[in-house]
């Protein structure tokens, strides 16, 4: 599914709903859903712009750090098939 809204746009509308908006009125005007607005908040909620922009790297560098660690256990079961096991 594409992603419709940047991180910076969503706190934007969390700040929206803190100063006193409507969160049904928000959501009809913005065209997103209750549920979605509550997992944002529930994701984004107490954040500024650059804290949501730094945990956004941060997923990114998990990711790119488990993939390494799939990609060694595979290379390393794959040595252990190939010599044999010692026992």
């Amino acid at each position: 599914m594409k992603k419709r809204f940047t991180e910076e746009q969503i706190i934007g509308f969390l700040k929206q709903v803190e100063g006193g908006v409507a969160v049904k009125d928000l959501c009809r005007k913005h065209g997103f859903s209750d549920a979605a607005f509550y997992t944002w908040r529930r994701k984004f909620g107490g954040m500024s712009v650059p804290d949501a922009r730094r945990l956004r790297e941060l997923e990114a560098e998990n990711a790119k750090l488990k993939k390494l660690l799939a990609e060694s256990l595979l290379d390393t079961e794959a040595l252990k098939v190939a010599l044999g096991r010692k026992r």
